[in-house]
């Protein structure tokens, strides 16, 4: 049974807090009572609400059940409840990567990734791009969703079909400048260029990515619902649920749609000039959609930066493994192991503080119920980031534990897979799991850094953090996994296929 406490006007002004959290509430919650249950006590009121309420001698204020709820789920994640929410989908995901690694490693000897090999360098920041758009994507509805704006029907749908249209856009504009990324590097290799290869590149690029992030769109989507159905939080699920299937798609949506264009060179030549001409037609149709929708259209206006940034990076990435591929044929399969992993566990990071941020404070504000040193500054020293007594050091310290357990799981699923024709030593183990930890190390504690030097610079991290998190595990766990393939060729001192 709820009673309603009126509350004269000068108490107001003084301050409220929560009597279950024993915080402040956000004054963008839309209060017009504070409803209170039996046995519940109002401690005091605060200064904050003075500017929502207004009235002459007396008002009344009301939370909504769903946000003391959302405080008390919040409060009662522990490192367990973290680490079982977390770990079910990272293997999960984990294991798409493994398949991708082997689609990969398969792929790179068809005809088509043979002859053209600006094809090989398009495919790290193609993977990436498309990790980043999901991975994104999954932040911002996880965020929305935490928040309320996804609670009735109407505005899920809404909330779905603008931010699907806008990862089209991002999807058309970013995978046609990727595939002339790569045409551009592979031409400073091989100082030619050919227009019939440039088209295939295009038009697999652009096909690629608008089928993979339709369809991963559709995934993200049901597991942020899904999520909020079952009281788990989506910020630990909805981006390796995304990327679960999303490397193993996007590689074999790329194979097939190239070797198809490939066959059709000197028979169909219209067929690749007409696939970039429809995606050139719609993209004002999907930016009108996404216009229309006021959480999108701060995203189309302004989040084109991050994601080409993203792709720059990882670009560089994918001429590394084409100058490893050649020397280190096993390094294909261990590729998007590696950095899929790596972007995986810095993207729940990144989407749990940018939610934290979103729930505390307004955009550039600092968070006033920050309790410990390393959730209140900017810049903290690596002790504090995985030490520390704050959330956001708990989870990072359920994260890194993942690391080593998980890479073991799928180093030994694709010996098992792979039967005779793998082997790994345990020089090659030992050193595979440095890089992994190195790398995994690295972004988690940029994350923090990054995620809190855009926010007091009014920068949402929902949009512009992931893109770069994600692209430098892509460049540096590639650069790490050459730097071991290298090492393991010097110590071994001859021919080392390793992996083979």
């Amino acid at each position: 049974m709820n009673m309603s406490l009126p509350i004269p006007t000068s108490q107001i002004d003084s301050g409220l807090e929560c009597p279950i959290s024993h915080q402040r509430r956000r004054k963008s919650v839309e209060w017009s009572t504070i409803r209170l249950k039996p046995n519940a006590t109002l401690l005091k009121t605060s200064s904050t609400t003075s500017d929502v309420i207004r009235k002459q001698s007396q008002a009344i204020i009301e939370t909504k059940p769903s946000d003391v709820e959302d405080e008390i789920q919040m409060q009662e994640e522990t490192y367990f409840s973290i680490a079982i929410q977390v770990f079910i989908p990272f293997l999960i995901a984990g294991f798409g990567m493994v398949f991708a690694g082997l689609v990969l490693d398969r792929v790179q000897h068809l005809p088509v990734f043979e002859e053209i090999t600006e094809l090989v360098i398009l495919t790290p920041p193609l993977l990436g791009l498309k990790g980043n758009l999901e991975m994104t994507l999954a932040s911002r509805l996880s965020t929305h969703a935490n928040l309320g704006h996804m609670d009735s029907s109407k505005q899920k749908w809404n909330m779905i079909i603008s931010n699907l249209t806008l990862t089209q856009c991002q999807a058309i504009v970013v995978g046609f400048l990727g595939s002339l990324v790569a045409v551009i590097m592979g031409g400073i290799r091989s100082n030619e260029v050919e227009l019939d290869h440039v088209l295939l590149i295009c038009a697999s690029s652009l096909l690629t990515v608008s089928l993979a992030s339709f369809a991963l769109g559709l995934v993200t989507s049901g597991a942020v619902v899904l999520s909020r159905l079952c009281h788990i939080n989506p910020d630990n699920v909805a981006t390796p649920i995304a990327a679960s299937l999303g490397d193993i798609t996007s590689l074999a949506l790329l194979s097939w749609v190239s070797t198809a264009l490939y066959d059709c060179i000197g028979k169909r030549d219209w067929i690749a000039p007409f696939i970039i001409a429809g995606y050139i037609i719609v993209i004002p149709f999907w930016a009108w959609i996404a216009k229309h929708n006021k959480h999108t259209r701060e995203v189309l206006y302004h989040g084109w930066t991050p994601i080409m940034g993203a792709m720059l990076i990882s670009s560089t990435g994918g001429l590394i493994l084409d100058i490893m591929v050649s020397k280190f044929e096993g390094i294909a399969r261990f590729q998007p192991l590696i950095n899929g992993v790596g972007g995986n566990l810095v993207a729940v990071q990144a989407s749990r503080i940018s939610t934290s941020l979103h729930k505390e404070e307004e955009l550039g504000l600092c968070p006033s119920s920050s309790k410990t040193e390393e959730e209140s500054v900017i810049f903290i020293s690596p002790v504090s980031g995985f030490c520390g007594k704050g959330a956001h050091s708990r989870t990072t310290r359920v994260l890194m534990t993942m690391v080593i357990p998980g890479h073991l799981i799928f180093l030994y699923t694709i010996v098992h897979i792979k039967g005779g024709n793998t082997s790994l030593s345990t020089l090659f183990v030992l050193a595979y799991l440095c890089a992994a930890v190195v790398q995994v190390a690295t972004l988690l504690y940029v994350a923090y850094i990054m995620i809190q030097w855009m926010w007091r610079r009014k920068i949402d991290p929902d949009n512009s953090a992931i893109p770069y998190l994600t692209s430098m595990g892509d460049l540096l766990g590639i650069s790490l996994l050459a730097l071991a393939f290298q090492f393991l060729y010097l110590v071994v001192g001859h021919d080392s296929q390793f992996g083979d």
